[in-house]
């Protein structure tokens, strides 16, 4: 498997880069947040991941080599394949990604296209432990699934991941229903 390239860019084509290694150009996939950083005629030294399928030999792209551990880890993950995955990255940097993780950020994970709440709960419930996880947050069971249909029926009405998921922190009380957590997050928002 090809790992590592070193060589010069020839040919910046989104979401593609083309990398001259001694007169063989490899084409190889990178995130939007990759893309951006690049320039043709620069040399380039770039981590990768070889994916290969029947119909397919792809290249998948990364500047540093802890952005290469964590998509391998995401891939991992049934039902990401490695285009959503480097989606991932064109949302976030790898500091983002991991703290989206840990804290159960469903609203990260669904904010990237084709990926719906069901593989972000997977992402999260699969690689949390692996990420160094915060001990007070329980994704597991009853209380996740709770929580994830709190923050959608809170998206739904209008308000961002990062205020649904602060309004749900401030809810105090045990054996309260969905209903009752949406009500409480609503009041907290001021609604």
């Amino acid at each position: 498997m090809i790992g590592l390239l070193k060589g010069k860019i020839e040919l910046l084509f989104r979401p593609f880069v083309i990398i001259d290694v001694n007169g063989v150009g490899y084409k190889i996939l990178v995130s939007e947040n990759v893309y951006k950083k690049l320039n043709v005629n620069q040399n380039l030294k770039i981590f990768t991941y070889t994916y290969v399928r029947e119909d397919a030999l792809d290249l998948f792209g990364f500047l540093e080599l802890e952005d290469l551990t964590l998509f391998e880890n995401l891939i991992t993950v049934s039902g990401i394949g490695p285009k959503t995955a480097l989606n991932i990255f064109s949302f976030g940097e790898r500091k983002e990604i991991i703290e989206a993780i840990i804290k159960g950020n469903v609203g990260f994970f669904t904010s990237v296209p084709r990926l719906g709440t069901k593989n972000a709960q997977k992402i999260i419930i699969e690689l949390k432990n692996k990420m160094g996880a915060d001990p007070k947050l329980d994704l597991s069971g009853k209380d996740f699934m709770e929580n994830a249909e709190i923050l959608e029926a809170l998206r739904g009405f209008g308000f961002t991941a990062l205020e649904s998921q602060k309004a749900l922190r401030s809810i105090k009380g045990d054996n309260l229903s969905i209903d009752e957590k949406i009500k409480m997050a609503l009041k907290a928002m001021g609604k």
